[in-house]
């Protein structure tokens, strides 16, 4: 098992990665602190690992809230009947909530810990790769709206994480490509290496070599946490793990969610960034080809087809969250593995980018 430190201080915590980690009731059972528990997971992720978690669970007063799957769940609806359940069971502020499942189990969780009286305990164990590489780590919760993606949130720190590998057998194609996405995300804003890494282990990575799969998530995992540490609140440094993130959260809200995963979205928009930033001058061809048939060759969709329509997509970037006093910032490339934050950037090429994306 590898441990990873995020050095936050005294909000610093560990992230445990290995296979079959969750069986490990001593590992486990040294973070539960207080008697009372709450699992959050959906309807997908219950059936397959809830019972090896309540197993866990035995001696201590838990309940269980499950939520149905998909990103429409993310919502402030479902924050609070996650916050009537705490309430209805008498939870209090010593209590600890426990995130099983993807992204959205674990960005919903983590908002209800931060708001439920004031803030309490969770821990994260995320169940695709896509969590286990990026949203499980970093303190970032936050639901929907439907003008716009994460737009209500705050900034909370889990406790612990813990990844298990062995989890991610189960996973479907799609959705491992997705977190695909993330994990290239790593070599494109700050690890060169990591990236011609991935060039040579793309295939084995994604037949799912657990050798090959540990090193990816661990990789990935050090980048997060070296860039949380730095920047926990996001003021400056921090705001290039959002590479990719503008394009793609305006891609989703303007399918509604629906359409696509949040690591396609991610994907493709990564690929945007480059195209915009070798419009601007800031990066070569060549390079842009090499992400590009990364991209292809993780199975991720590199076009948004005609369902997304470009006023959509354009106004929904405006509500960014990287906009400050209406003017929007983007995360763009100079090299493979130097990311960057500018608004130095005319809108027609960002227009002409949208564009050229569109079927």
């Amino acid at each position: 098992m590898k441990i990873i430190k995020v050095d936050l201080g005294e909000r610093g915590y560990s992230i445990h990665i290995g296979n079959s980690i969750l069986s490990d009731k001593k590992i486990f059972n040294q973070y539960i602190t207080s008697k009372q528990v709450l699992v959050v997971t959906n309807e997908r992720v219950a059936p397959l690992y809830l019972k090896a978690i309540e197993k866990h669970l035995v001696n201590f007063d838990y309940e269980v809230f499950i939520l149905p799957d998909g990103e429409t769940y993310k919502s402030l609806d479902s924050l609070n009947q996650i916050i009537t359940q705490l309430l209805e069971r008498k939870f209090s502020r010593t209590c600890i909530l426990i995130a099983l499942g993807g992204g959205v189990v674990g960005d919903l969780t983590g908002f209800a810990a931060s708001c439920y009286q004031r803030g309490v305990k969770f821990i994260q164990i995320p169940t695709t790769l896509l969590a286990q590489v990026d949203s499980s780590v970093g303190g970032k919760t936050a639901v929907n709206h439907p003008l716009g993606k994460n737009m209500i949130g705050a900034f909370h720190q889990p406790h612990a994480v813990f990844s298990d590998t062995s989890v991610l057998a189960t996973l479907p194609d799609r959705e491992f490509a997705a977190g695909l996405a993330e994990i290239i995300k790593y070599g494109l804003i700050r690890d060169e290496k990591f990236f011609s890494w991935l060039e040579e282990n793309i295939n084995p990575l994604i037949e799912r070599d657990n050798q090959v799969l540990a090193y990816a998530i661990e990789r990935s995992c050090i980048n997060k946490a070296e860039v949380v540490a730095e920047d926990e609140r996001e003021t400056g440094y921090r705001a290039i793990l959002n590479l990719g993130h503008t394009f793609g959260h305006a891609i989703e809200t303007a399918l509604s969610y629906k359409e696509w995963l949040h690591g396609e979205a991610v994907g493709c928009g990564m690929l945007m960034a480059a195209d915009l930033s070798k419009r601007l001058g800031f990066f070569e061809q060549s390079q842009f080809d090499r992400i590009q048939l990364l991209l292809e060759r993780a199975a991720l969709p590199i076009k948004v087809h005609n369902d997304a329509e470009f006023n959509q997509i354009f106004e929904n970037m405006k509500v960014d969250k990287k906009s400050r006093d209406g003017i929007l910032h983007l995360v763009l490339l100079k090299n493979i593995g130097e990311a960057f934050v500018t608004s130095d950037y005319s809108e027609k090429a960002l227009k002409e980018t949208i564009k050229n994306f569109l079927c």
